[in-house]
């Protein structure tokens, strides 16, 4: 008998359970010609129905729906309710649809509110229709017609077409249920950007110089593409460099420290021969704009920046080697100094005549000299022979001069290899006495001049 009763007392508490009832109390702007019994929907399945709609103080509809199957008791905090429109042809044939929240949010109790935040009106196509002057209803009316005529007959073609757009207007639908959101804030948003423009567009002038300034500096570094390239590749390189740097540079702050300290006072004293030095960058600065000019002007070919830039060429001319009439030859440099290095021979033999050489320059100059005796000249009559070319000679000096000078000592021939030091007079000349005499110096020591 006690079995009996306890079964008989679980069956009724699980019927009891099981149609106890469970309300919440969704907040909308309008009820939308909701009415009372109206379906509650989860994706296409009736979970209950609107049990009574209510105006509260604020103007929204108070909208009690009353959910009856039990699998979706109670609802969890999240829950987004959307009135809609079961078709166009009627009115009273609107219903709730829930979409519920993903993971284990907390619950709503029974009694709770789903607020306005989460819910969303539906629109009649007689208010959006009621915005829009009546030109614009003419023209939407005429477009309507022309999307049946283009459509008619086309269902079938157009509806795999329709369902690429389903991810489009499901990503749209969301982005404006988040804009949507917080709606003061979103408010405030629109207001602040409004003025923002306002403020843009009275300095409309100095944004348009700005604009064009920037096109101008994109233009420049769009020139530049292929450095702009290349320093970005070196970049990181660059970045893991300087962040060495700025590790080892934190060190040499904390070390700066310590010079700053100690330099405060010095700065003070600094203060009166800066005062001082102010009149002398006054003054200077004609010289540096001048300087300026001088360094870098408008124009080709007239700076010194362009200066040192066609250094470079002349730096290649002279290092080398350069091609010059289709031959590869060394720079002008390398040349010059082989040059030098072949003339070494030449020099050294003339080298020990310097004093001859100037000697002849001193007597040019000076052709007397003076004794004991007063001035005393060693000028000399010199006759320019003419040369005997090919055996030929004229007849007249051949006949008259020639046998005069002949044999007696006045005349001397091929004296083409004297040695250093032969011009000085007397039998005496000796060469490792009387002049610089390098030893084993390729001369011939019999050609001396005429006379003592």
């Amino acid at each position: 008998m006690g079995a009996v009763i306890v079964a008989v007392a679980a069956v009724a508490v699980v019927l009891l359970n099981s149609g106890s009832d469970y309300k919440v109390h969704a907040l909308f702007q309008n009820a939308s010609q909701l009415v009372k019994g109206d379906n509650v929907q989860v994706s296409g399945a009736p979970i209950g129905s609107v049990d009574s709609i209510k105006l509260t103080d604020d103007g929204q509809a108070d909208v009690t729906l009353n959910i009856t199957d039990d699998r979706y008791k109670p609802l969890h905090e999240g829950t987004q309710a959307v009135v809609r429109q079961a078709s166009l042809s009627g009115v009273a044939n609107r219903y709730v649809d829930l979409f519920l929240p993903g993971g284990n949010p907390p619950k709503i109790d029974d009694g709770g509110t789903i607020t306005a935040a989460h819910t969303t009106t539906a629109v009649d196509l007689d208010q959006l229709f009621n915005t829009f002057d009546p030109k614009t209803r003419d023209a939407l009316r005429r477009l309507i017609r022309g999307y049946g005529t283009a459509y008619g007959g086309r269902g079938a073609e157009a509806n795999p077409g329709f369902m690429y757009l389903n991810p489009s207007l499901a990503a749209s639908s969301r982005l404006f249920e988040e804009l949507n959101y917080d709606t003061p804030l979103l408010k405030d948003f629109v207001v602040s950007s409004s003025k923002l423009v306002s403020t843009i567009a009275t300095r409309k002038d100095h944004l348009a110089g700005l604009i064009d300034h920037l096109a101008t500096t994109t233009q420049a570094i769009g020139r530049q593409k292929t450095a702009l390239a290349s320093a970005i590749h070196v970049f990181p390189d660059f970045m893991r460099h300087a962040n060495t740097t700025f590790v080892n540079l934190r060190t040499t702050l904390d070390e700066l420290t310590g010079l700053v300290n100690d330099s405060k006072p010095v700065a003070k004293r600094l203060r009166p021969f800066v005062r001082e030095l102010r009149p002398l960058a006054l003054d200077a600065q004609p010289t540096l704009k001048n300087l300026s000019s001088l360094i870098q002007r408008a124009g080709k070919n007239n700076d010194l920046i362009e200066l040192t830039k066609s250094s470079v060429p002349v730096a290649k001319i002279g290092v080398g080697p350069v091609v010059r009439n289709g031959k590869s030859r060394p720079g002008a440099l390398p040349a010059s100094t082989d040059a030098l290095q072949q003339s070494i021979p030449e020099l050294a033999y003339a080298r020990p005549y310097a004093p001859d050489l100037v000697g002849w320059f001193d007597d040019f100059s000076h052709p007397g000299v003076y004794d004991a005796l007063g001035g005393a000249s060693r000028a000399a009559a010199h006759v320019n022979l003419p040369t005997n070319v090919n055996a030929f000679v004229p007849e007249g000096l051949k006949s008259a001069i020639i046998p005069i000078l002949d044999g007696t000592g006045a005349i001397s021939v091929n004296q083409r290899n004297r040695c250093p030091g032969a011009m000085e007079r007397g039998t005496a000349w000796k060469p490792a006495t009387n002049s610089y005499w390098p030893n084993g110096y390729p001369c011939d020591l019999s050609q001396v001049p005429i006379g003592k």
